[in-house]
Formats: C-alpha cells, sequence, structure tokens
C-alpha cells in the first residue's frame, strides 16, 4: 500500500467508507415539511414579494419571481392577470400621440394628437371631436378656480381649458407642465420658467429653474421639510422646490448625474415623492433638517428580462398600488468605450412596454404591451362613470383595466374579471451550491377552480438552460403528483440548477380563473462521492529497503503535508484506484525507547 510515494505493509485489509455525506437534520419541537432526513423540499405558493428575482439566494427568496404577469398579491394564490378593456377607436386618422388622459365633470377626456374626444361609457364611442389642439398636448390637470371646475391641457406652446366640455379656450402662455397649489393654477414651459394664474387666462411670471432649456420633466405638490404643502419641479438632475417667498426654485437633497429620463412622471405617493431615472425609481422623504433617499425601482435585485425593460414615463398613485408606466421601446442604451477613451452608446433592442405596480413590498406587472415598437403614452386613474379604473394609450387606443380600492381574496370575489393568459417563472433554484448535483424526485402541484377551459401547464427547465421541457396541462382540482422523469421509472432528474414556468389560462367566461394553491417540489441533496479509508501500517525494522525509522518519518510529512498526498491500495495498470487525500488521525506514531517497529492506526480522508 503506497502513501505519497512510500510503500507500506499493513496489518489487515484497508476498510474505506463514504466520507461525503451531509450531516443529518437536527429536528427540535414540532416538524415541518422540510423535516424529513431522507428528503429536502423547496415549497412555493406564496409571491407576494414580486418578481426581479434571477437567481434564489437563501430560504427567503421563494416568495419571489424572476418574471410574472399573473398577480401575486395574495398568500396562497396565484390567478390570472386582471382583463384589460381596449375602447372603440377614435376616429382620428393618420399617425398621433395620445398626449394627456384627463376627465371632467365624471367623464374621460383623451387628446387623440391635437383632436380631443369625450368618452361615452353607455355605447363605448368617443363621438365627433369636441375640440383641437393648438399642438399636442403634453400635460392635463382637473382643477377648481373660484366656484368653477376646468379641465386643462397643455400644449408647450399654450395651454387650452374648458368648463363644460362644449366651449373651449386656447391661451397663448406656454405650458408643459400643470399643477395645482395655493388656490393657483401652475404651469411651467420649457425653458423652466414658471408662472400662476389665479384666473386661467391671466398669468404672472414667478420663478425660473437654473437650469438649461429642456431640463424640466415635471411640476407637482408635495410636502416640504416642515409638511406644508409646496411646489417641485423635476428635471434631469434632481429635484429643485419652489420658494414662493422669494419666487425662485431651491435645489434639495434629491440631487442626481444627468439622466434624460429622470423625473418624468415624478409624483408624490402615500408620505414620500417617488422619482423615476430610467427604469429605476428614488423614493424622496423630506424630513426637518434631514431627508431620506431609498432605491425602489423595478431595476433592484436583477431587473427585468432583456426584453421587458425600458424607461419609465410615469407614475401614478392607487390605493393599493404605485403605478410604474414603461416605455420599452425607448429603452436607455449601455455605454461602450473606446480604446481612446470616448464613448458612445449601445442602442439596445426594442421590448415590451408594461405595467408595473409597487405595493411597499414587491413589484408585478399589472398590464403587458403586445408590440414592441408601441409605447403606453399616458395614464390617469378615475372614478369617473361611477368605476374605479385605470385608463391609458397604447397604439392609437384607450384601454381601462379595474382597480380595487383593497386586498381581496380571489376565492371570495365572484365579479372580478380576468384577462385570458398569465405565466410566472420562478427564479433558478440551487439549494445554495450550484456546483452540487441535486435529485428532483417529485413536484406535487395543488389547485382550484379547475376545469376544461380553466388550465394550468407546467414546465421545468435545468442547469442555467434557456429551454423548458413541458410536464402537462392540469385540468382538475386537487393534488396532482409529477414523478421524474416519469411514473414509470421513478429514478429521479439530475439538476445542479432549476426553475419553473407556470402558465394559466382560462375559457370563455372572464370572471373565472385557475388558481394555483401550491408547488412543492422534493429532491434529494447528494455530495459528489468522496472515500474515507482506515488502514493500520505494520511498521517493521526494514520494508523495501526503508528501516521502521525512514517508514515512520515518511508517514509523519504525509501527516504534516499541506497539500493532499496519493494513496492507492490496488494493483492496477490504470491507476483508476488511486486518491488524494488528508491523512486525518494516526495513531501509535511514537513511543518511548529506540524500537521504531510498531503499528500506526491512520485514517485517510479524499476531498
Amino acid at each position: 500500500m503506497f502513501i505519497d510515494e512510500t510503500l507500506y505493509p499493513i496489518t489487515r485489509p484497508v476498510q474505506s467508507a463514504l466520507s461525503s455525506v451531509y450531516p443529518p437534520k437536527l429536528v427540535i419541537g414540532d416538524t415541518d415539511k422540510d423535516s424529513g432526513q431522507g428528503l429536502s423540499v423547496l415549497a412555493m405558493g406564496d409571491w407576494r414579494e414580486g418578481i426581479g428575482l434571477n437567481k434564489m439566494k437563501g430560504a427567503a427568496d421563494v416568495a419571489r419571481a424572476w418574471w410574472s404577469t399573473c398577480q401575486l398579491r395574495y398568500q396562497g394564490h396565484l390567478v390570472l392577470p386582471p382583463l384589460a378593456t381596449t375602447t372603440a377607436a377614435s376616429g382620428v386618422s393618420g399617425d398621433f400621440t395620445i398626449g394627456a388622459i384627463n376627465e371632467l365633470a365624471d367623464e374621460i377626456y383623451v387628446a387623440f394628437g391635437t383632436s380631443v374626444h369625450k368618452f361615452n361609457n353607455t355605447n363605448d364611442s368617443w363621438g365627433s371631436s369636441l375640440d383641437t389642439l393648438p399642438a399636442v398636448a403634453t400635460d392635463a390637470i382637473n382643477i377648481r378656480l373660484g366656484d368653477t371646475i376646468y379641465l386643462v391641457f397643455a400644449t408647450t406652446g399654450g395651454y387650452t381649458y374648458t368648463s363644460n366640455g362644449s366651449s373651449w379656450t386656447d391661451d397663448t402662455k406656454d405650458a408643459k407642465y400643470l399643477a395645482f397649489w395655493d388656490d393657483r393654477l401652475w404651469g411651467i414651459d420649457n425653458t423652466g420658467q414658471l408662472w400662476f394664474a389665479l384666473a386661467v387666462g391671466t398669468e404672472t411670471d414667478d420663478a425660473q429653474l437654473p437650469l438649461p432649456d429642456g431640463y424640466v420633466t415635471d411640476l407637482f405638490v408635495a410636502r416640504d421639510a416642515s409638511g406644508e404643502p409646496i411646489l417641485y419641479a423635476a428635471t434631469k438632475v434632481g429635484l429643485f422646490a419652489h420658494d414662493a417667498a422669494n419666487s425662485r426654485f431651491v435645489e434639495t437633497e434629491l440631487t442626481l448625474p444627468f439622466h434624460d429620463n429622470a423625473g418624468q412622471g415624478c409624483v408624490k405617493w402615500r408620505d414620500s415623492v417617488y422619482m423615476p431615472t430610467g427604469l429605476g425609481i428614488y423614493k424622496f422623504i423630506n424630513g426637518s433638517n434631514s431627508a431620506v433617499i431609498t432605491i425602489m425601482g423595478p431595476d433592484r435585485d436583477d431587473g427585468l428580462p432583456s426584453d421587458k425593460r425600458g424607461v419609465i414615463a410615469q407614475l401614478v398613485g392607487t390605493h393599493n398600488d404605485l403605478l410604474a408606466i414603461t416605455d420599452a421601446t425607448t429603452a436607455p442604451g449601455s455605454l461602450d468605450l473606446y480604446a481612446s477613451g470616448e464613448s458612445h452608446v449601445i442602442e439596445p433592442d426594442a421590448g415590451f412596454s408594461e405595467i408595473l405596480a409597487w405595493n411597499e413590498t414587491g413589484w408585478e406587472v399589472r398590464w403587458l404591451g403586445g408590440s414592441t415598437t408601441n409605447a403606453i403614452d399616458y395614464a390617469h386613474v378615475s372614478s369617473a362613470y361611477s368605476k374605479y379604473r385605470l385608463w391609458w394609450a397604447y397604439n392609437e387606443r384607450v384601454l381601462h383595466m379595474p382597480l380595487r380600492v383593497d386586498i381581496i381574496n380571489p376565492n371570495e370575489v365572484s365579479d372580478f374579471i380576468y384577462a385570458a393568459s398569465g405565466e410566472l417563472e420562478t427564479p433558478w433554484f440551487t439549494a445554495g451550491q450550484s456546483e452540487v448535483e441535486k435529485l428532483m424526485l417529485r413536484l406535487l402541484v395543488e389547485a382550484g377552480d379547475m376545469s376544461s377551459s380553466e388550465t394550468i401547464t407546467l414546465s421545468y427547465g435545468i442547469n442555467f438552460a434557456s429551454n423548458y421541457t413541458s410536464l402537462g396541462t392540469i385540468t382538475s382540482d386537487g393534488l396532482t403528483t409529477y414523478q421524474f422523469p416519469d411514473s414509470t421509472t421513478p429514478t429521479g432528474t439530475v439538476f445542479r440548477s432549476i426553475r419553473f414556468k407556470i402558465e394559466l389560462a382560462r375559457g370563455s367566461t372572464t370572471t373565472l380563473s385557475p388558481d394555483l394553491l401550491s408547488l412543492t417540489m422534493e429532491y434529494r441533496k447528494k455530495l459528489p462521492a468522496k472515500w474515507g479509508h482506515t488502514v493500520e501500517l505494520d511498521i517493521r525494522d526494514r520494508y523495501k529497503d526503508n528501516t521502521a525509522k525512514v517508514l515512520r518519518s515518511n508517514l509523519r510529512t504525509a501527516i504534516e503535508s499541506t497539500s493532499l498526498v496519493e494513496f492507492t491500495f490496488r494493483d492496477d495498470d490504470g491507476n483508476t484506484r488511486n486518491w488524494f487525500v488528508d491523512v486525518v488521525s494516526a495513531t501509535g506514531l511514537e513511543r518511548t525507547g529506540h524500537d521504531e517497529t510498531g503499528v500506526s492506526r491512520v485514517t485517510l480522508v479524499e476531498r
């Protein structure tokens, strides 16, 4: 038997045992689904922490998804997304942008290019044009000045207003964005010049932004450090507060490097100001002598899939969520550096624009566009027609979707309307060891509200590959068990990393949705086989020209080696049973006297 190129005699055969085993689980008190000694369990059924995680980093990440168009707000329920309704065509011809949506007297008005139309909620029509704006709208607001309520459209070269929807007045005072504060209508133009009007049609210039033309990206009202509402101007380099007493703008703590999309559709929601920059969002809480700025946009963690990335064009607040309207047709490119140090922007591929929702815990997709060439132009939340809905413009059409004022259990609501399909992709799961092979044995799926029309289709992908393998479609309630690779030969499927895709679909009844209650994978963790060996060395006075003293010295050298040593006890020509080991224990290594002979018991472990 050889240890580190020294041949030793042995007193008995070598004893070998498997050393690469996980320690047994220690379970104290009540057991849970992962307490079994032979199996490990990955249980999923709560994705409320939202999308944007591509690889799980720990046990808490089972509440995350990589991508999903399904509703994620309900613990123990995965259901279809809400149904979006596309309203009738406006009748406006040619290519145009829907610049603004707002309301007056409980009815929705939309600027289709320069043509203003009012929606007829009874017969789903937009009727004839009510007014022709001087230019495409850039903003809209509904305000009360004195005893009159106005709908006002900003058109960059001026603004247009009405109090009844039939008589419209154009004003030439330049306005790109509008706000209402201190019982006044406020506007700001492309140069950053702020003005106010105590009565529509009579304007007074106020503060001037100390920035170049084209830097202003929004105008809105939020609280200052003392808790008083004031005007803020969002810009491409940060947030500026309006100092009304001195007719000036003051730079806030939210100061940013230049970003061409910074501040678009900035909004106050709940206790904070939310300012988008590309796909990122800064949350700004203004306090006395301090400010808290955090990052919470959909670009956090691993961001979004490459064909879903874009820039946030507008933020809209609702009762339950902050909605982010993204434009993936103008996604920001990455910066590439030439060897000379000069840079240029690499233009990205166009993606699918979407509406994302944030509930201060996680992001979910509320709606996904169907074309990479169309952006979402504008969005507006309204209770017009006694319906709490989100309205938005896409591909020269206006769509709307029902909104909830509370969080609901989908099993307890019978009138909620669902989209026809939805999907969810889980993050990659490695059990914390992406280099170690695991064995998937069973997948247990519990579902409800199923039928031949309301279905769930499952598939899985392994080892970071882009393709999926289909498992089949579930059409009945209860627990469905999949064995791997199949029920005939359930020997298991080896994986290093694994993810699942869940696809939901319904039939023609819009108030029905399949409901995924839980998804549980049973798998075995097993380390690559490594062996340990125990042997008794017969240290004779002389063996193969080595004295007992030399044998003991060589053994000590092997024990003290900082690198692995070679070990074999089989005589074969291919060296297929040679191991590189650590000598982890040795007994009887030394004794008193001049006699170097004896027996040493040695344990060697493969690493």
